[in-house]
Parts: C-alpha cells; sequence; structure tokens
C-alpha cells in the first residue's frame, strides 16, 4: 500500500511564512496605534504643564521609583511608563521578526525585520531624548526632535505592517502606483506637522498669529520670529491641504487601484477635518481641549499619508503577474 510522504511541501513553507508575516502585519499595527496614543499622550503632557512632573530625575521620578503624586506628576509618570511600555512592545517586533529571519520576507532587501531593526534602533534613540529633554528642563528643539522621532517610529511600523501584509498576500514591492505623488504629500505633511511642534513649545507662538485664514489679518504679516514660525506652518498647511485633496482626486480620475484610492481619501477626509479643527482652535482662542485634538488629528493626518505612500509602494499593477518565487 502506498504511503503519503510527510515532508513538508513548498506549498506548506509558503502557507506558514504567510501567516508569520500576516502575524508580524498585526503586531506592527498594535505597535504603530499604541506609539500614536503616547505621541498623543505627549502632548497631554505639554498642554498641561506636566513635563516636570518629575523634576528633572530620569529615569527616576522625583528621586523615586513610586514618587507621591501630584497631578502634574502623576501625568507625566503616566506618560514615562508608556513610553517603557511601547519599548518593550518594540522589542517583541524585533524578537519575532528575528525569531523568522529565515523565512520568506523577512530577511533581505525589503524584508520587514530591517523595518524591526531599524525602529529599534530609534528607540534607544527616543530614551536618551527624553532623558535629555528631562535633565535639560525641556528645551523647545529636543523637545521638536524628541516629537518628530517619535512619528517617524509610527511611520516605520506602518510601512512594514502594510509591506508585511503585502507579501503575505504573494505581491512583491515594485515601481509602485504613483507613488512619488503620495511622498509628496506625506513630506508635507512632515513639515506641517514638525512646524506646528516648533509653534506649540515656543512660549507665544501659539497666540502669535490671531484670526482665520489670515494671520493678523494680513497674508504678509509683520512681526518678529514668532509671527513667522505661525505663519509658515499655515502657509505649509494649506500647501499640504490642497495638495491632498487635488492628488486625491486624480487617483479616482486616473482609476488607480482600490486600495490606493481608499488610501488617498482617508488621507483628504482626516487633513480636511485638520483644517476644520486649527480653524476651531485659533477662533476659541487655543482651549486645552481643542489644543488636544488638533494634535491627535495632525498625528493622524501623517499615519494616513504613511499608509496611502505604503500602499502606493506595494501596489502591483493587474497586468503584472508575481509567482510566489519572487517575495
Amino acid at each position: 500500500m502506498p504511503q503519503t510522504s510527510s515532508l513538508p511541501t513548498s506549498a506548506d513553507s509558503d502557507a506558514r511564512s504567510h501567516a508569520y508575516l500576516r502575524r508580524f502585519a498585526g503586531v506592527a499595527t498594535a505597535a504603530a496605534i499604541w506609539t500614536y496614543a503616547l505621541i498623543v499622550f505627549g502632548g497631554i503632557v505639554r498642554i498641561t504643564g506636566s513635563g516636570m512632573g518629575c523634576g528633572d530625575h530620569w529615569p527616576k521620578c522625583n528621586g523615586r521609583w513610586i514618587p507621591p503624586f501630584t497631578i502634574e506628576t502623576l501625568i507625566e509618570y503616566t506618560h514615562r511608563l508608556l513610553g517603557v511600555s511601547i519599548g518593550l512592545v518594540l522589542i517583541g517586533v524585533f524578537a519575532y521578526a528575528l525569531l523568522h529571519r529565515r523565512d520568506p520576507g523577512f530577511s533581505g532587501k525589503g524584508g520587514v525585520l530591517r523595518y524591526a531593526t531599524l525602529v529599534l534602533t530609534l528607540v534607544v534613540v527616543q530614551g536618551l531624548l527624553g532623558a535629555v529633554t528631562v535633565w535639560f528642563e525641556i528645551p523647545p528643539l529636543v523637545v521638536v526632535v524628541h516629537f518628530s522621532v517619535a512619528l517617524i517610529i509610527m511611520a516605520i511600523l506602518i510601512a512594514a505592517a502594510v509591506r508585511a501584509r503585502a507579501l503575505s498576500g504573494g505581491e512583491r514591492a515594485g515601481e509602485g502606483e504613483r507613488v512619488r505623488q503620495a511622498q509628496i504629500a506625506a513630506a508635507l505633511g512632515f513639515a506641517v506637522v514638525v512646524f506646528g511642534a516648533l509653534v506649540a513649545n515656543n512660549l507665544g507662538a501659539p497666540q502669535a498669529c490671531q484670526g482665520f485664514p489670515l494671520c493678523n489679518g494680513s497674508a504678509l504679516p509683520s512681526g518678529g520670529s514668532l509671527v513667522h514660525i505661525h505663519w509658515t506652518h499655515r502657509l505649509l498647511a494649506y500647501a499640504a491641504f490642497f495638495y491632498i485633496l487635488y492628488q486625491g482626486h486624480v487617483s479616482w480620475r486616473r482609476s488607480a487601484s482600490a486600495a490606493v484610492r481608499r488610501s488617498a481619501l482617508l488621507a483628504t477626509i482626516t487633513v480636511t477635518l485638520q483644517v476644520i479643527v486649527a480653524a476651531g482652535l485659533v477662533l476659541m482662542h487655543l482651549p486645552r481641549a481643542m489644543q488636544a485634538l488638533h494634535l491627535a488629528v495632525g498625528a493622524a493626518v501623517w499615519a494616513t499619508l504613511v499608509i496611502w505612500v505604503s500602499v502606493a509602494k506595494s501596489h502591483i499593477p493587474a497586468q503584472i503577474s508575481v509567482k510566489g518565487d519572487e517575495l
């Protein structure tokens, strides 16, 4: 009687690799969401004036691992705990990718292990920046760099998740569809968010431009550096808004893939919401709740732009056949 071979087939190996990639995508997505939450909570620390809630001590808080709590101390201490937790999560992301480095899609050019390694490196840098921020009592420039690195970490996690999902579906990265347009939109979005951080972390800059959409009633406002920083932020925001709207429209008119169209639509919706929130923030004279919402939506705009770029880069036109052995 013939016996069936119990040796694993190539199809079985591919199925396992795809399952591992899908799991990695899920973990990377969860880590990106956790990083987003940390970014928003970091903004709450700034808005509530709790940045020195643990004094100039790091990693301890007011010289103790568990200090007596005031409101400011509790907010800053919670922020630090969130930072530690995301650090552990990202170590887990790296460990999972390293464990499966011999499986297709994990190692080599375009493999997700490179994303995980870069994220882990940036986490170390981010921890050092957090310490410097506390030791030097919240210097604005260091805070902006600290914030920017957090945005980059979130972006890499999103890109890794999209890449892993594309690979688990048997696709490979190619020329991509409308990648350059999405990259320009993301570059504008990043510049807007970073300049927004400069405005938020320079005393007097948020109040330097009154009124909306103009600055102090003028398209060419006079004043010092704070006015110029704030007005540059707004001009970049207007440029990003109209560019994203235009490219989103083009993506639909030129029959881009469904995934690219959805990504462009998501970016269009979030950037439109952000303009509405920004107008309300200025016209309502900067209430704390609106400041937090403005930060949250701004970080969401950046996330959706990264999704747009990542999906466009992973897209393979329908006329190109992709074989499993090309992964």
